[in-house]
Parts: structure tokens; C-alpha cells; sequence
């Protein structure tokens, strides 16, 4: 089976999570820290060997692919407007960037109608061509030594079946997420014996939530197809990845080696936002600083 070598992205919900700001700003591009939450997800690909990624859009935001090449294209009249003020750290973010761009090429496909993530991967079949790819939604963040989508497709190379990115939850996170009940196969590696959406915390078989990273097989394609992968008038890939298991198909759970950052509320996209802040190398320090002097109830100035 071919290596994996290319991303699916889907970019195509409406952000009703995020509204009103997500009427005008795609949520894909809101800011963690100072660079946009997608960019965190191009890097993951981009060190995990990706060299293409396929975003999923809505035909109604075709805008938002020409925004995201336009922030990783070269500027030279900017370029030398930095250069004659000699902005050098702007001008090697700036060269970062636009390496970055370098490594992966990108295009895109239309969801005409929001009928389901499930839905949305398919519409990228046929540029997949018939090998194993990725799977990442935008809303997850994870940091990591190793990026996340790399321990994936190391696994991927050992089995050849489909894998999740799998995170452990505290319990009362548990209804609000894909719970999956496993057979443990090696360390952090599991076999998938059921998927189940969003259970009480009774009902739930572990506390191993599902997060939006995957590598999945041409197989999943054809499963998605078939109505048994609905979940509520929605074809869901997680849906698909159940029926593939109540087949007797082999799909694996990785319980990767990281922290998960989740962007997918305006909560978790605020606690992803202030923990990089703070973790920043940059702007860290000085965050601290103003923290610990407002919770002293002093006035201190602080560097702009």
C-alpha cells in the first residue's frame, strides 16, 4: 500500500459555534496566539511528510482557500518595506512562512450541501486516488515532541488499517464526545470493538475520546457511501469507521503522545489561546508578568 502522502481538511462547516465573528472571519482562521489556528495544522502535516493537502470547502467561502495562500505568499513589496525599517525578525517569520508553502501544495473541493464530515471526505475521493491519507479537522490542536499526524501514519506503515487519534478525557467531559470501547493491542495502540457518540458517563466503555485526526484506507470511501454510516441525516466518518468495525473490518485507535488543544467552542478556543500565549517564547514572560500583577490587584506597566 502507498505511503501516506496526502491530508484531507474539511473547511466547510458554518462555524455556529463561533457566530456572530464567524459571519465574517472563517473560523479556521482565527488567531492562536499570532499565527491562524489552521496554520498549526499545515505545520503537523507538513513535518509529518504531507505533501498535499485537499481542503474540503463550501462554495459560498471559496474565499478562504485564496486568503490562506495569499498569507503564505511572498510580499516583495512588503519584504522591502521591513528591510528598510530593518524589521530582520518580521522579515524570518515572514521566510518561515513562506517555506512552509514550499513543502506542500495545495487545492480544493466543494461540498455543495452540509450533509456530514463523512460527506465532506468523500468529496475528495477522486483526487485521493486510491491511497491511504489523512484526515484532520481544523478544531484540534495538539502539541506535541512528535507531531501527532506522524505517530499516526508510524503506525499506519507497521498494520496498513485505519487509524484514530485517540485522547484520554476526564469523566465529566465524557458526554460530549465519541467514546470508543477498545481491546488493548500494544502500548498506546487498541483495537476499535465499538464507536459510541456522545455517552453518558454510565454508559461510556472507557474515557478514550476520538479526536479529529485519522488515516483512512480507499476502503472507508466505499463505506461511506452506504446510508448505514448516517448519524442523525448526517454521513459522519466516525459513522463510517463504526460500520467498517460491525463488518468485522480492523480499524486501530492510537492514544498519541501529546497535549489536545481543542478549538472547537469558544471556551476550548480560548484555553487553547491563553495556554500558547503563555507558553510563548516571545510573548510568555511579559503574559505572566501582567497575570500575576492583576491577580495582586497592582497597576504595572508593561512593554509594548
Amino acid at each position: 500500500m502507498a505511503q501516506v502522502k496526502k491530508a484531507i481538511i474539511p473547511i466547510a462547516g458554518l462555524g455556529t459555534r463561533f457566530l456572530p465573528l464567524s459571519k465574517v472571519i472563517p473560523k479556521e482562521l482565527f488567531p492562536l496566539v499570532d499565527k491562524p489556528a489552521l496554520q498549526y495544522i499545515v505545520e503537523e502535516a507538513a513535518a509529518a511528510g504531507i505533501k498535499e493537502i485537499i481542503f474540503i470547502n463550501q462554495p459560498r467561502r471559496k474565499e478562504v482557500l485564496n486568503y490562506f495562500k495569499r498569507y503564505f505568499e511572498k510580499n516583495p513589496e512588503l519584504e522591502n518595506f521591513l528591510k528598510a525599517r530593518k524589521k530582520n525578525h518580521i522579515l524570518e517569520e515572514l521566510k518561515r512562512v513562506e517555506n512552509l508553502s514550499k513543502k506542500i501544495s495545495f487545492s480544493q473541493v466543494f461540498q455543495k450541501t452540509p450533509l456530514g464530515d463523512g460527506h465532506a471526505v468523500l468529496q475528495a475521493e477522486k483526487l485521493v486516488k486510491g491511497e491511504p491519507c489523512a484526515v484532520l479537522f481544523g478544531d484540534d490542536v495538539v502539541e506535541s515532541k512528535t507531531p501527532c499526524l506522524l505517530q499516526l501514519i508510524n503506525v499506519f506503515n507497521k498494520y496498513k488499517k485505519p487509524i484514530i487519534a485517540l485522547y484520554r478525557i476526564s469523566q465529566e467531559k465524557i458526554p460530549f464526545y465519541g467514546i470508543v470501547r477498545v481491546k488493548k493491542i500494544a502500548k498506546n495502540l487498541f483495537k476499535i470493538i465499538e464507536i459510541i457518540e456522545k455517552p453518558s458517563i454510565k454508559e461510556a466503555p472507557s474515557n478514550l475520546a476520538i479526536v479529529g485526526k485519522y488515516i483512512i484506507t480507499p476502503e472507508v470511501f466505499d463505506i461511506l457511501k452506504n446510508a448505514n454510516c448516517e448519524m442523525k441525516g448526517e454521513i459522519k466518518l466516525v459513522g463510517g469507521l463504526n460500520e467498517m468495525v460491525k463488518k468485522g473490518k480492523i480499524v486501530y485507535g492510537y492514544e498519541f503522545e501529546g497535549k489536545w488543544l481543542e478549538c472547537g467552542n469558544k471556551l476550548g478556543w480560548l484555553q487553547s489561546h491563553l495556554y500558547l500565549s503563555l507558553k510563548h517564547p516571545q510573548f510568555g514572560k511579559e503574559l505572566k508578568k501582567f497575570l500575576r500583577a492583576w491577580r495582586n490587584g497592582r497597576r504595572t506597566r508593561f512593554r509594548t
